[in-house]
């Protein structure tokens, strides 16, 4: 068994900001990976896009070498509408994040866009 097959997927739209937290202050670059699909997008607010696994791998490997880490914030109940949910926190900076999640086949969620600050 590969450690993706070990870490916790998210059952719940909900879940998957707390496993990126909790992974990133672990240091687990793959699994902050895995909780997007092989094509994700990923604007970290910096003016550059990151589409794709190897980008978005990238992104965190920079974040997590720099000792960044990310706050926990107030988040909103998702919004679902069949396969997707619209999942969104307001961090203690005062910023808000906004991603688009799918529901996988097996019934697991990823995030399919993550846009880290709206504002």
């Amino acid at each position: 068994m590969n450690d993706k097959d070990r870490r916790k997927a998210a059952s719940d739209p909900q879940d998957l900001e707390r496993l990126l937290i909790e992974r990133q202050w672990q240091g687990d670059v793959e699994g902050m990976v895995a909780l997007y699909e092989k094509n994700a997008v990923l604007d970290n607010g910096q003016g550059r896009l990151a589409v794709g696994e190897d980008e978005i791998r990238i992104v965190f490997a920079e974040c997590v070498s720099k000792g960044k880490r990310f706050c926990r914030g107030k988040q909103s109940n998702a919004v679902v509408s069949g396969d997707l949910a619209l999942t969104s926190t307001r961090l203690p900076d005062g910023s808000v994040t906004a991603e688009v999640a799918r529901r996988q086949a097996d019934g697991t969620w990823l995030w399919v866009i993550d846009r880290f600050s709206v504002l």
